[in-house]
């Protein structure tokens, strides 16, 4: 059993319990619900943004804590302002640190797109992403269907949600596109031994249809690596670790901006 399969173990429990707490009904009448999200693509691609998902995440499995003692309030505003085109909240509590609120808090302050980053397996996730304030859900291929991934993005949009497909390989790719995507995120990262190589992207590229966006995930460090992939085709970087590492994540992302 690889990290994977243990997280998504872990999450069909913590689906369960949360249904067990908080019904449907309670869900649908949370302060966020029923709020116009943002585009994911009008964020992505205004020339005044940087095309940068900046992620707020305390802890990762491969990497340990990286930083648990910044405040998500603060760090999303000031990715915000340094230019991030949208945000991306961790709240998978048991392998990342991260927490339903946090996405809570981060919406009320922000004006961006918020990404509920997490292992989406069930439609009630869906519904309580919605509830609790997001623009974006992510669909990870690797633990999800095809009839999964039509089911969720199906209900994603009937809601008004902005819907992410990550892939790590062309075989995931080909067999989980779907119109109701709005992009599709290559993560560079291999789960089964958590090397990570940007090559991923530029391999999956030309394979990705014209109509989604492209985003690159993961091993993105420097401002080179950035304008290859602009150059690739690729629209959105989601960049955590190399901002979070440091003790303040909104000024690592504005020095780095600066150099973009």
């Amino acid at each position: 059993m690889n990290i994977l399969d243990k997280i998504v173990a872990n999450k069909k429990k913590e689906v369960a319990y949360a249904k067990s707490r908080t019904s449907y009904v309670q869900l649908e009448e949370s302060e966020y619900f029923h709020r116009e999200t943002y585009s994911f693509k009008d964020f992505l691609l205004d020339p005044s943004r940087t095309g940068i998902i900046a992620e707020y995440k305390r802890k990762s499995p491969s990497k340990g804590i990286i930083n648990d003692t910044s405040r998500v309030s603060k760090v999303t505003t000031d990715y915000a302002a340094a230019g991030a085109s949208a945000l991306s909240v961790l709240t998978d509590r048991n392998f990342f640190m991260g927490r339903k609120a946090d996405l809570v808090k981060a919406r009320s302050v922000n004006t961006i797109p918020l990404l509920r980053k997490d292992f989406m397996i069930d439609e009630y996730q869906v519904i309580e992403a919605k509830a609790l304030g997001a623009d974006i859900i992510l669909l990870i291929a690797a633990i999800l269907t095809p009839a999964e991934i039509d089911t969720m993005a199906t209900l994603a949009k009937s809601l008004g949600l902005n819907v992410l497909l990550e892939v790590h390989n062309l075989e995931e790719l080909e067999r989980s596109i779907h119109p109701k995507l709005d992009a599709i995120g290559v993560n560079n990262r291999n789960l089964a031994d958590f090397t990570v190589s940007v090559q991923t992207s530029y391999d999956l590229a030309k394979h990705i249809p014209a109509e989604f966006l492209k985003i690159s995930e993961s091993a993105i460090s420097d401002q080179e690596t950035i304008r290859g992939l602009k150059l690739a085709g690729f629209n959105g970087f989601l960049i955590g670790e190399n901002f979070m590492k440091q003790p303040d994540p909104g000024q690592a992302m504005r020095e780095f901006v600066a150099d973009l």
